[in-house]
């Protein structure tokens, strides 16, 4: 009884034109544009009502409630696209009734307002799946997580079966009776390839721990060093340290080589390695009298006291003779000065003092003998790091003269200038 009302309500513009005496086609034509415009405008007017309903009541509900999953509903819209369901109920039940007199205008109705209802789902599906990404990115355990991976794999899913089901509705075959399965298979790996093996690398990098947002990391081969700002699942983002970006694709992370620093920021300190250059030509055995004058230097007295009185009691005990400098054991200015330079590192409050320390002579090159140190600054923080270096390796380049010794330089134009100038 209620449908024949609704039939006789949807008819009425048609039945007073055919009064009047308009032809049926016309009459029916006119009834049904002038009955969809109404639909249409009730509609969006419903639309509109209940969208603002539906937003304010959930900006309510954020506010009052503890916890913040709603607040990220809201941000990424999700009330809104909610609002949109039942306008589209509402078109789905009225129209057909419309449109039962043209079969043709009701199939394509049918195949526009279904392949809507498949976008709006994924549309609602991809924003609550986004509001729990930014949620869970808020939680101290999945803040450093590639969660956006995640989310974009489920996404490629739900597209994948939102196109399956729109063929389907447009053709009535299913999108697999255009070619076989082996062919599909195919071109899904070639179009997705990059996709598949991010999605792989995604997994074995949160798997394995390899690489955390907020890492630190160093691609030479993608000129990348900075920290990790995103990994999804095709890109890993670095912001350099010159605030530039570097877009890494994410199997590289797996496939080849690159420097993660995040051990040392989560270890005690932070690696110096690096030497000075001595010319071999001032390296030389240390008389009596010299190493009276070292003794003067405070760092190295108490060592240079028991390394005298130990080399001279061998000597003696040998019966060495001292009057040829070279005969026996002896001191020199260069071992001196590494021992001074490790009696150095060892006061020095900005070393670590739990970590590796080592001062070592390495082969001598063309440029000099390279004394190398190699300790660990407390203070990982990248600018106090290089003043902590500067401050002591300044303090070493000073110290070198003290102990008779020279650095190794390049000669330059004035250099060479004086040289012949001399002579």
């Amino acid at each position: 009884m209620k449908l024949q009302n609704a039939d006789k309500y949807v008819y009425l513009i048609k039945s007073t034109l055919i009064d009047k005496g308009v032809t049926e086609f016309w009459a029916g034509l006119i009834n049904l544009v002038v009955v969809l415009f109404l639909i249409l405008v009730v509609t969006y007017i419903i639309d509109r009502i209940l969208r603002r309903i539906i937003i304010k009541a959930f900006d309510v509900f954020s506010v009052k409630t503890k916890t913040t999953f709603d607040d990220f509903l809201v941000q990424s819209k999700f009330s809104r696209y909610f609002a949109h369901i039942i306008p589209l109920l509402l078109l789905k039940i009225i129209v057909p009734t419309v449109l039962q007199d043209f079969p043709f205008l009701l199939k394509m109705f049918q195949n526009i307002i279904n392949i809507y209802g498949v976008i709006l789902f994924v549309k609602i599906i991809r924003s609550f799946l986004r509001s729990t990404q930014r949620y869970l990115r808020t939680k101290e355990r999945f803040k450093d997580k590639p969660l956006e991976s995640y989310v974009q794999v489920v996404m490629i899913f739900l597209w994948g079966l939102a196109i399956f089901f729109i063929v389907y509705q447009l053709t009535g075959r299913d999108i697999l009776s255009f070619a076989t399965l082996g062919a599909a298979s195919a071109v899904i790996l070639l179009i997705f390839k990059d996709t598949i093996l991010g999605f792989v690398a995604s997994i074995q990098v949160s798997v394995n721990d390899i690489v955390r947002i907020g890492d630190w990391i160093t691609y030479e081969k993608f000129g990348a060093d900075g920290t990790v700002t995103d990994i999804n699942l095709a890109t890993v983002r670095v912001q350099n340290w010159d605030n530039t970006f570097t877009t890494i694709p994410t199997y590289s992370l797996i496939s080849d080589s690159f420097q993660n620093w995040r051990g040392m920021e989560e270890s005690g300190g932070r690696r110096i390695k690096r030497a000075v250059l001595i010319q071999q030509n001032s390296i030389k055995f240390l008389t009596t009298e010299k190493i009276e004058e070292f003794k003067k230097i405070q760092l190295i007295r108490n060592y240079l006291d028991a390394k005298y009185q130990e080399i001279t009691n061998y000597n003696e005990k040998k019966g060495i003779d001292k009057s040829v400098l070279i005969n026996g054991r002896n001191l020199t200015n260069f071992g001196v000065f590494r021992k001074y330079v490790d009696a150095y590192l060892e006061q020095n409050s900005s070393v670590s003092k739990e970590l590796f320390t080592m001062v070592r002579q390495l082969a001598p090159t063309p440029k000099g003998i390279p004394l190398e140190i190699y300790c660990f600054s407390s203070d990982k923080k990248w600018v106090n790091y290089e003043a902590v270096m500067s401050d002591i390796f300044d303090h070493i380049i000073a110290a070198v003269p003290y102990f008779d010794l020279e650095i190794f330089e390049e000669p330059t134009g004035k250099d060479l200038n004086y040289f012949v100038t001399k002579n």
